[in-house]
């Protein structure tokens, strides 16, 4: 897989985040897409991450500044769990414990192949503050170590006008469940 973008995929890139970027303003007060452009063009490869992002139907749109790392926050921001980021269970040790109906990929795989991170549950409460996400859809999120330990794996949605985190196996896989990833820049 080809970690670099051509020089149009770039321009095409951008010029959707900007778009986004302007017709959100409410996601990421005191920030200004300029500073936000500048870092993407040191970074061509978060740039081929957030075209990751993009192309399965995330939306990444900035939510955030990070004071202490000094990177922008990126998070999916399309209203359902990204589309072509669905039916797929938890991790690798959940995919290979499958011995029929495997899904094509787990969750934590398929970000790590893009320089992507899920959302953790901290995260996931921070985007519902954004709008309703997720209301039909759920989305896998970072689970706790003592958890997985267990042979679980964390998810939330959004319905009856609240966030709920739940539980699954992480073997498990769904049609409308997928993840929402994180990319700081």
């Amino acid at each position: 897989m080809s970690k670099k973008l051509t020089s149009a995929q770039q321009t095409e890139m951008l010029a959707i985040l900007k778009t986004r970027f302007e017709e959100n303003m409410s996601r990421h007060d005191n920030i200004t897409w300029q500073k936000v452009e500048a870092k993407l063009q040191l970074a061509p490869e978060k740039l081929w991450s957030l075209f990751e992002m993009e192309k399965t139907g995330g939306e990444p749109d900035v939510v955030g500044y990070d004071e202490k790392t000094k990177e922008y926050i990126f998070f999916d921001c399309v209203k359902e769990s990204p589309k072509e980021r669905r039916s797929l269970c938890y991790d690798q040790e959940a995919l290979e414990s499958r011995k029929k109906f495997k899904p094509k990929d787990s969750a934590l795989n398929y970000a790590q192949q893009r320089g992507l991170e899920i959302l953790t549950e901290e995260q996931y409460h921070e985007l519902q503050k954004l709008g309703k996400f997720d209301t039909k859809t759920s989305s896998w999120l970072a689970t706790p170590e003592e958890v997985r330990k267990l042979g679980g794996a964390i998810f939330g949605d959004f319905r009856f006008g609240r966030t709920f985190i739940y539980h699954n196996g992480a073997e498990s896989y769904y049609a409308a469940r997928g993840f929402r990833a994180c990319l700081k820049v």
